[in-house]
């Protein structure tokens, strides 16, 4: 860039880089999507060709992005977590946002017709933030706490919904039926109401949707990574021990 007398005004930008050898986690939110998804008829309690358009547009992020080695979604979130050592835009906060979200949107919007056969009557738009988190077992808590918030509002809206179009319930109805309720009265009602078995309802609304990078080999016998996508638990052991290299505590200097 050349030199000129108005170059001054780069000093009053911030010097926002985010602390070295921490992992960063960028979450990205549906703006006003409750709104979005009535106007959009989305199904009710879960639209699955929502779910894997939120799919397809984080691994167009991760696939521009691969520094990115895992991301978990549900509902009209995303979360993604970059690598320790990642040095991604000098780790600015600000670049890392707004690259980060620009790109699901875009990839949102460009899949769109992928997976509705209606088109948009008005663009969505999403919203982000970045978190640091210091230790292995801090990652891994907001990653039981993201799976665990899956749990807790598909069981209600699947109760919610169940009372609604099965049962007969307004909403308000429905709201105060369910008032003050535990996750097995939930389950007892939807069973002995309706027949519905939780636990035999699709993992993808039960546990989210989690990507990760995978080593697959092609033809000619070389090695090369994949996408994968993966509907299981992440809470437990098994996960994390089995993608124990991704959550590396090397120190970079």
């Amino acid at each position: 860039m050349a030199k000129s007398k108005f170059e001054y005004v780069r000093l009053y930008e911030l010097d926002d880089k985010l602390l070295k050898n921490v992992w960063m986690v960028v979450r990205v939110d549906g703006k006003g999507f409750h709104k979005f998804t009535n106007d959009h008829n989305f199904e009710k309690p879960n639209d699955l060709a929502a779910l894997n358009l939120m799919n397809d547009a984080a691994k167009g992020v991760m696939s521009e992005l691969q520094d990115i080695f895992m991301a978990y979604g549900q509902s009209d979130e995303y979360s993604f977590i970059f690598k320790r050592s990642s040095t991604l835009y000098g780790r600015r906060s600000s670049k890392i946002l707004s690259t980060v979200c620009s790109m699901f949107t875009s990839h949102y919007l460009f899949n769109w017709s992928k997976h509705f056969n209606d088109p948009l009557l008005y663009p969505p738009s999403f919203d982000a933030r970045v978190v640091l988190y210091p230790t292995v077992r801090d990652v891994r808590n907001y990653f039981n706490w993201r799976q665990a918030d899956c749990h807790i509002n598909n069981l209600y809206n699947t109760c919610f919904w169940a009372l609604v179009q099965d049962g007969n319930l307004s909403n308000s109805e429905a709201e105060k039926r369910l008032k003050g309720t535990f996750s097995a009265d939930k389950n007892e009602i939807l069973f002995a109401k309706f027949g519905v078995n939780y636990n035999e309802l699709s993992e993808i609304y039960r546990k989210g949707s989690t990507i990760i990078w995978n080593e697959n080999k092609s033809e000619d016998g070389r090695k090369r990574k994949v996408l994968k996508l993966l509907t299981c638990d992440i809470i437990g052991d098994s996960f994390w021990e089995d993608h124990a290299s991704y959550l590396d505590t090397s120190i970079t200097d």
